[in-house]
């Protein structure tokens, strides 16, 4: 199995490099600096506002558009065994994608419009959204159910003359606080008493601003608000949208979700692999330069076996990626759910591990904001419950291999 990327990728990459050594690297420490002194945490970032431009310039825009849709991006799309190693060089300080208009919810919802949405709707939504001009927010856990079930969603979508009417709650939507978001796709139940429990959820464009629609607080994960992004929980009361705003059509919401939320895993997972690698070489770095009982870190035996272990981890789970991203690309999506499980519910919490590992190499001070791993490892921690918890893909991953493996 050829898991190397093509030429158009390879080019990509070193561009890609260069361009993290000359401008996000050099800008990490200004970047936190604004984001710290902030009137406005979840406001616009000049800082975010010049590096985009500056990827722009240098043809690093809209890196995630996959090869179907050429037509929405300069670089004529990629693969997904391409996307990943750029993916995990962005994974490698946490706010870079967005430079790229590669940040999560971003892409995955970009991809619902190329799908399902209507020529109109990607006029409204879909070319400012490439265009970085906007950001946007998906709308589907709740926090009264067990939203890793989803067809628990409860908040209610009823037709009333030409419109719909949203009420409900929603809870941990990313981008909801971000001031350029513009756009929710929100999904919840318009036909309860379908037999079809999958039939059930319908998906529905809900502009930021309408009447009824409330931000209620933002939210935090393991202590970080996760800005200028963010997280949010927000409130449906008497939402009223025009029936047009529907996606894909009533009762195919399911659908959109399922073929949303597995490359957004993919990606999620891509990007971890570059937080553990800037880990590792981060920890190989501070054992050479401390001494404890009179020889540096890196000669006692247990550092070694850590960084050994570490090294070894990180190779396997890239590896894991790549072989799930190469059957993505020969036999599509829907054929790869065993290998998408699999490693969406692998990588997360081995770079957890990790990154924990490379943050006690560090003492006290890998715990602080002086290093990313802090955040690093907030990130791999919330992965294992974003876009479905890891219980409910083991379940599902374990069905499927007893099944085959059982005859």
């Amino acid at each position: 199995m050829d898991l190397s990327q093509s030429q158009k990728g390879q080019q990509l990459l070193a561009k890609l490099n260069d361009f993290m050594d000359e401008h996000i690297y050099p800008n990490e420490k200004a970047y936190a600096e604004q984001l710290h002194s902030a009137e406005n945490r979840f406001g616009i970032l000049p800082l975010m506002d010049e590096l985009k431009l500056k990827a722009k310039a240098a043809g690093l825009w809209n890196l995630f558009c996959p090869e179907e849709f050429p037509e929405y991006c300069e670089h004529g799309g990629l693969s997904f065994t391409d996307y990943a190693p750029l993916a995990e060089v962005m994974g490698r300080v946490i706010w870079s994608p967005e430079v790229f208009n590669c940040n999560a919810p971003d892409t995955g919802n970009m991809e619902v419009f190329m799908k399902y949405a209507t020529d109109a709707q990607r006029e409204q939504w879909l070319t400012p959204l490439l265009n970085g001009d906007i950001r946007s927010s998906y709308a589907m856990t709740e926090p009264q159910v067990a939203s890793s079930d989803a067809t628990n969603i409860e908040l209610s979508i009823v037709k009333d003359g030409d419109e719909w009417v949203l009420n409900g709650r929603k809870w941990f939507i990313t981008g909801a606080m971000n001031e350029r978001t513009a756009i929710f796709i929100v999904m919840g139940k318009s036909d309860p008493d379908n037999a079809n429990r999958h039939k059930q959820q319908s998906q529905v464009l809900v502009p930021k601003g309408t009447p009824g629609l409330s931000i209620i607080r933002p939210l935090s994960t393991l202590g970080y608000d996760d800005a200028p992004i963010g997280h949010a929980e927000i409130v449906f009361e008497n939402v009223r949208v025009p029936l047009e705003n529907i996606l894909l059509g009533e009762g195919r919401g399911f659908e959109i979700a399922q073929g949303r939320l597995a490359p957004g895993r993919m990606h999620h997972c891509m990007r971890l692999i570059g937080a553990a690698q800037r880990s590792l070489e981060l920890a190989c770095q501070r054992a050479v330069s401390r001494t404890t009982f009179g020889k540096p870190l890196s000669k006692h035996q247990s550092v070694r076996e850590e960084i050994s272990k570490s090294f070894s981890e990180i190779e396997m789970a890239r590896l894991l990626v790549l072989k799930t991203c190469k059957q993505i690309d020969e036999q599509g999506p829907m054929q790869t759910t065993d290998m998408i499980a699999a490693t969406k519910t692998t990588v997360p919490l081995l770079v957890q591990n990790v990154i924990d590992r490379c943050m006690q190499l560090h003492g006290a001070g890998g715990l602080t904001e002086d290093y990313f791993m802090a955040e690093a490892f907030n990130y791999a921690r919330w992965c294992r419950q974003a876009d479905g918890p890891d219980q409910v893909h083991q379940m599902a991953l374990g069905k499927q291999i007893i099944d085959r493996y059982a005859v």
